[in-house]
């Protein structure tokens, strides 16, 4: 077995907070292709990776035809594979199976298009005038694992590519003049921190099963962690031959439950609380029953069952159910553990199911809640979605009280949709949904010298007329660099949205402040669908605090708009200097992303110096003004503002997408690639 699989064995599972549970996901999906994968939540430093790589040694092999590059099994060979049709196994006159090991194929985030599907093998085509697929790492994947890390910051064009094979089981290819289809049905496996950024919910319901980890707080635990790392260091090759008996033991038991599993009976009582089940927690669609009922029959077949029992549905459930239940982005998974129990108990026409024969603590043995047990962070119930912030701060709960001069936080309204804000001109950022952008992603709008991204038909057409004064004689083009064209495409990228909030005591009358928060939750909700990254700014008393690092998740944002308090003086001015603070500093880090800056506020400023002295260094910045000011009588203060930072001002009851219908936005500007870093006079030149 690969040093890198063994390397799994080095982490004492007790030390991770719902490690057993991941074990056991992992392995029914060993057991049971056919459940649809798992997917990992949980912080940094907790083995998700390590565990995941781990899986594939303990596979049992697959039988393949030999030389086939799409693993086709010479039991039932696909008929259109591209690499010929294969003749049945060695007793039918095929091809004697060649077994090879099951892969781990890892596709990185930044992979592309090409690379996932596969291509037209562009070299042979030009030099040999022949149609030739290279094939992709969905290819590769077949009857095996698709291991993702961070898979919620994979890019949109790669998840719809997944959605696809996912749901189908094959992959199409359709580009440059070539039509493949082939085979591609893997174990997905996606590991993820909720601090960066949620999965879009089409790629999140593709995942049969969901566990979340934690990192232990027991001393104890967390020191044995490290002194397995340190042997694991010091002598590899050692520490994972002291765990080959154990991983070995493992794999036997998982080709055992694979065999033992076309004979688990999945008996009407049982079906029936599934349904039960998914229907009482308002799932959508019926994968959620397929998948519950598919994960049961392996953990059956995996405690060598020849039927499904009730405790079998309920570990079906609570590992299938709490990330289909999620009604937008700010929900935390979870599942309501007294309410899975109240259902079963209801539909429960089978005999109390006896104890599984495995230890608790053995490998894929889940041990069950005891009584006085709080849920485990993925068995959240339903009622509280109070989640460890992603910052590493104390909960809402844990907070100091407020000062004297602060009120209580005030809940949010309900979020809306509301208006788009996008930043002028044409940048070139990390795709999105958001502002204008050229992008290698988008849709082909021409084409232009270079390499990267070949446009094979205006490479052609540069290449053809020369071919007689090149000496081309054979079927073969005869093609120069200079004949290179490269695809221009333009698509959407995703933007750096930063809100500048006031927090002061001129924003703390309590429905003012539900309005406020109701409409930066509806903007963060915005920026979640349009895949930007997202950084907070509150300001009061005396200074300015950035709430919340630019990030991908909105989730975090959300919860600190919650509890953000209000109170104190209006330093207006130090909200400005801490924006621009904060987006030259992320500038330096990302400089294609272009940044779009939300102030929210009334436009007063009791404390600290004018604000239009230091809006400068902002005037370059594409922003709008939030105005919040209310009553009979208005100042005007925040249009002043948006003057002075050449921003779009819009009244905090005008913000929803259908509060203007049909007017035309007044300040749309015309502006350079880069305006979003330039003055405002450059920008409206």
């Amino acid at each position: 077995m690969s040093r890198r699989a063994n390397a799994g064995a080095r982490y004492p599972f007790s030390a991770v907070v719902g490690m057993d549970d991941l074990k056991l996901a992992l392995l029914v999906n060993a057991v049971s292709p056919g459940v649809g994968g798992v997917l990992v939540r949980g912080e940094k430093g907790t083995a998700k990776s390590t565990i995941v790589r781990a899986l594939a040694g303990l596979l049992p092999p697959v039988d393949v035809v030999p030389g086939c590059r799409f693993s086709c099994d010479p039991a039932d060979p696909d008929p259109e594979c591209p690499d010929g049709a294969h003749a049945g196994g060695a007793h039918a006159g095929g091809p004697v199976p060649e077994a090879r090991p099951a892969r781990l194929v890892e596709l990185p985030v930044g992979a592309s298009e090409d690379r996932l599907t596969g291509s037209l093998d562009i070299e042979r085509a030009l030099t040999e005038g022949v149609k030739a697929f290279e094939p992709g790492l969905l290819a590769a994947a077949h009857r095996g694992v698709l291991y993702v890390d961070e898979v919620n910051l994979l890019h949109d064009h790669l998840v719809d590519l997944l959605l696809d094979a996912a749901a189908m089981g094959e992959s199409y290819v359709e580009r440059e003049g070539v039509s493949v289809r082939h085979a591609a049905r893997f174990l997905l496996v996606g590991t993820m921190n909720p601090e960066e950024g949620e999965l879009r919910p089409q790629l999140l319901d593709r995942f049969g099963l969901t566990v979340e980890v934690a990192a232990t707080r027991d001393p104890e635990e967390r020191a044995e962690v490290v002194r397995r790392r340190l042997r694991f260091e010091d002598d590899p090759a050692g520490f994972a031959a002291g765990w080959a008996e154990a991983e070995a033991e493992l794999a036997g038991r998982i080709a055992a439950a694979r065999g033992r599993l076309a004979g688990v009976v999945l008996t009407d009582a049982a079906l029936r609380q599934i349904t039960a089940v998914c229907a009482a927690f308002e799932v959508d669609g019926l994968r959620a029953d397929l998948v519950t009922a598919r994960a049961a029959i392996a953990l059956a077949a995996w405690h060598d069952r020849t039927e499904v029992t009730s405790e079998d549905v309920r570990t079906a459930a609570r590992l299938a159910l709490p990330h289909r239940r999620r009604r937008d982005p700010f929900d935390a998974p979870g599942l309501d553990r007294q309410k899975l129990d109240d259902v079963l108990d209801e539909h429960d026409e089978q005999d109390e199911p006896e104890p599984p024969d495995d230890d608790p603590g053995g490998p894929g043995g889940a041990p069950p809640p005891e009584d006085g047990d709080g849920p485990s962070p993925a068995q959240a119930s339903d009622g509280e979605h109070e989640q460890r912030p992603a910052d590493g701060q104390a909960p809402a709960a844990n907070e100091p009280a407020p000062a004297a001069n602060e009120s209580e936080p005030a809940p949010a309204d309900a979020a809306y949709k509301p208006r788009l804000f996008t930043v002028p001109g044409t940048g070139m950022g990390a795709p999105g949904r958001r502002s204008k952008a050229r992008s290698p992603y988008g849709r082909v709008s021409g084409a232009q010298p270079g390499s990267r991204g070949l446009h094979l038909a205006a490479t052609l057409r540069a290449a053809a007329p020369h071919q007689r004064a090149r000496g081309r004689s054979g079927p073969g083009l005869v093609v120069r660099a200079g004949d290179l064209r490269e695809a221009v495409r333009d698509g959407r990228e995703g933007n750096l949205v930063l809100f500048v909030v006031d927090a002061s005591g001129s924003m703390a009358a309590r429905q003012r402040m539900r309005a406020v928060k109701g409409a930066v939750l509806s903007l963060l909700l915005d920026a979640y669908q349009r895949r930007d990254k997202v950084g907070l700014i509150t300001f009061r008393g005396t200074g300015a605090e950035l709430a919340l690092p630019p990030t991908s998740s909105v989730e975090a944002g959300a919860r600190r708009l919650e509890r953000l308090p209000t109170g104190g003086r209006t330093p207006l001015a130090a909200g400005l200097l801490r924006a621009a603070e904060v987006l030259r500093v992320e500038r330096l880090r990302d400089p294609a992303r272009r940044p779009l800056l939300v102030v929210v506020t009334d436009g007063r400023a009791t404390h600290g110096p004018d604000p239009a002295a230091v809006a400068g260094p902002l005037n370059g910045v594409a922003s709008v003004v939030v105005d919040c000011e209310s009553g009979p009588v208005r100042l005007g203060l925040s249009g002043r503002l948006a003057g002075h930072l050449g921003a779009e001002v819009v009244r905090l009851d005008e913000l929803a997408a259908d509060s203007l219908a049909g007017v035309v936005r007044s300040a749309r500007r015309a502006a350079p690639p880069d305006a979003g870093w330039r003055t405002g006079k450059e920008r409206t030149a």
